[in-house]
């Protein structure tokens, strides 16, 4: 595909063996198979502060949330498993958001969120398999100017829901993730197009 889209992918836990790391992942490959440029980034590695403005104000943005708005800003599309906290979003992944909002002298107002597309996913234990903290994502990005697609895909009883190479088991939940990437991609192709 010529003038690939340019897909960010990543999951709104710092656990090792995340669920929605593995199924992040799952809808990369569908991204890439349709023709996206894909970066996957585990938000473990970019450790941040808890938001503080005070703590902004003394020492400016940390490096981490520098390095992870450029990523934003240098992607046109995101694939974000969020996982659910209390029927919510996790207080890593809002913290990411908030930080990631903040601009940087010069810099316009939410500059990594505007005119990105998004398509959300979630995987938890429980048997909604994280389909209400997807709505309150999805609030909460659709009003700092992300697109963010109707398609999305919650996958419950998730702990025995991947087989030991990271997909999923049931072969239509597989290829329902892999599309969520495919759909992405091909939004994103007519957009830039």
């Amino acid at each position: 595909m010529t003038n690939a889209p340019k897909i960010l992918a990543f999951a709104g836990s710092a656990r090792e063996a995340s669920y929605n790391k593995t199924l992040v992942k799952i809808a990369a490959e569908g991204a890439r198979t349709a023709g996206a440029e894909v970066t996957y980034v585990d938000l473990r590695d970019l450790p941040m502060p808890l938001f503080d403005e005070d703590l902004e104000a003394k020492e400016g943005i940390p490096a981490n949330v520098k390095t992870f708005k450029q990523l934003m800003i240098t992607h046109q599309g995101l694939l974000i498993a969020a996982p659910e906290y209390n029927s919510s979003i996790t207080p890593l992944l809002k913290n990411t958001i908030d930080w990631a909002s903040r601009p940087e002298p010069g810099e316009p107002m939410l500059a990594c969120f505007k005119d990105k597309v998004a398509i959300l996913m979630s995987a938890s234990p429980g048997a909604l398999g994280g389909l209400r903290g997807l709505t309150h994502v999805r609030a909460i990005l659709s009003s700092i100017g992300v697109l963010v697609l109707p398609d999305q895909k919650s996958i419950p009883k998730a702990y025995e829901a991947f087989a030991p190479d990271g997909r999923l088991k049931d072969s239509m939940q597989q290829s329902a993730v892999e599309q969520l990437g495919n759909k992405l991609t091909t939004v994103l192709a007519k957009l830039i197009a």
